[in-house]
């Protein structure tokens, strides 16, 4: 390939150094597609003569055909998947095989080609999180009225439904799934046609190959178009959100598995064993989870760093985009499947649930409001009265609603037998009942919505 302007080849440590077909090799139905789109316009336009065309599609095909059965070959003379390709395609069809490169660049090719990868990335992470989403809203609709404690800094705070819980981890996904689709929209113009950095003097067509490989349009600047990497970030800051809800989830599982809180029984197929402990069943799945979350955003630090001082247009730094992005995709697909099992497969333990929610002041607060609605005293007056009706069930291990009324009253004689309505964890959830709220009314509300959002219903 360079033969025309160095007198000597490559060394060997630069031939090792600037090879990237062992991972730009992921590329090749991209490079493919891209191929033909570029070849059937430059017949179109005369460019290329309607024979020539003809041969290099098919030969294109035939090329496809191999790589599919046989995989991309590793050499590194060639050193990425473009020149892998353009080679073979000569060996197939001849010296009409070179007319390919014209009125392209691999800065063009190789943008166009990750740019078509990263949004079919893209839309195999939306279908995860869809995936995850309709386990999370199944399930909430199946736990609509059981009751858990709900938490703040790991203590116990309010009773809640384990329905509404699961429906926080709906709403990140459709937040994570927002993101998605703004980076997919923002990623959408096409490189092709761009060439190394200042556009081409031949008379191409860039709409039509624009919209052979499913661009909403060209780039607008051809300096821009080969030297961005924008949409590779946008992706791998989406997906390290994702990540970090998937690890949020994960934690939830992980806690509620152990014996102290007891509130969820893993899937077999989730789980694994000990080598030494028969009596063990560890969350694997989802300590991975928890764990690939900081590789992926690893990925993203790695690829900022990359760009962040490269000057316009193209340099050799940029071959180091993909691995990250590679590597990302390829464990946020894990991630996601891993997830979306443990949701549809775990068994509540709602039994279990419920009697934590009872056994640690859940409504505390509760009492708090009833001394505002019912008896008119401050906020701030009603927190202290009912911190120290916490503080004697507490001294004597009982629940808010178990202590006597008589001792409630020598608290605060305001207090009345209205209150035990109001001190039942049930009575709780149902009160919360503003929109959004736990009340088992509204989640049945919201699942119903989230249904029909995913078209459910």
């Amino acid at each position: 390939m360079w033969g025309g302007r160095f007198a000597e080849g490559p060394s060997a440590i630069m031939r090792e150094i600037n090879a990237s077909i062992p991972f730009d090799k992921a590329l090749w139905r991209q490079d493919i597609a891209a191929s033909k789109a570029h070849v059937a316009m430059l017949g179109a336009q005369g460019i290329v003569s309607a024979e020539d065309a003809a041969a290099i599609a098919a030969g294109l095909d035939q090329v496809a055909a191999e790589y599919e059965a046989h995989g991309v070959p590793e050499n590194w003379d060639l050193e990425d998947i473009h020149m892998t390709t353009e080679s073979r395609l000569a060996e197939l069809i001849g010296p009409a095989a070179g007319r390919l490169h014209t009125a392209r660049s691999r800065n063009d090719q190789v943008a166009t080609d990750f740019r078509l990868w990263v949004r079919d990335a893209i839309d195999q992470a939306d279908a995860g999180l869809e995936a995850l989403q309709v386990a999370l809203v199944t399930r909430a609709g199946e736990h609509a009225d059981s009751i858990m404690p709900g938490f703040t800094h790991l203590q116990t705070a309010q009773p809640v439904t384990l329905g509404h819980h699961l429906l926080a981890y709906f709403e990140m996904a459709a937040r994570d799934r927002s993101r998605l689709a703004d980076a997919r929209a923002r990623l959408n113009q096409c490189p092709l046609g761009s060439a190394a950095l200042a556009g081409t003097g031949f008379p191409i067509d860039r709409q039509a190959t624009a919209h052979a490989l499913g661009f909403a349009e060209p780039t607008r600047n051809s300096l821009d178009a080969v030297s961005d990497r924008d949409f590779a970030l946008d992706y791998l800051m989406a997906a390290a959100q994702i990540a970090l809800h998937l690890s949020r989830l994960a934690e939830e599982f992980i806690i509620w598995a152990s014996q102290p809180f007891g509130f969820v029984t893993l899937p077999d197929a989730l789980s694994t064993g000990s080598s030494i402990m028969p009596q063990k069943k560890n969350p694997d799945a989802a300590e991975l989870v928890r764990g690939h979350a900081g590789r992926i955003v690893g990925s993203l630090t790695s690829l900022m760093i990359t760009m962040k001082g490269l000057p316009l247009a193209y340099s050799k730094d940029m071959q180091d985009d993909k691995p990250p992005v590679f590597e990302a995709a390829g464990l946020l697909t894990l991630c996601l499947a891993a997830m979306e099992g443990m949701v549809a497969g775990a068994t509540f333990r709602t039994q279990r649930m419920r009697a934590a929610a009872e056994l640690g002041y859940a409504t505390a607060t509760d009492l708090a409001d009833w001394l505002v609605r019912q008896a008119g005293i401050p906020f701030r007056e009603a927190h202290h009265i009912t911190g120290a009706a916490v503080k004697l069930a507490e001294s004597r291990g009982v629940a808010l609603d178990a202590l006597p009324l008589a001792d409630l009253q020598a608290i605060d004689a305001r207090i009345d037998e209205r209150v035990f309505a109001a001190l039942s964890v049930d009575a709780s959830v149902a009160s919360r009942a503003s929109y959004g709220g736990t009340a088992p009314e509204q989640v049945r509300l919201r699942v119903a919505e989230a249904r029909g959002a995913l078209g459910l219903e």
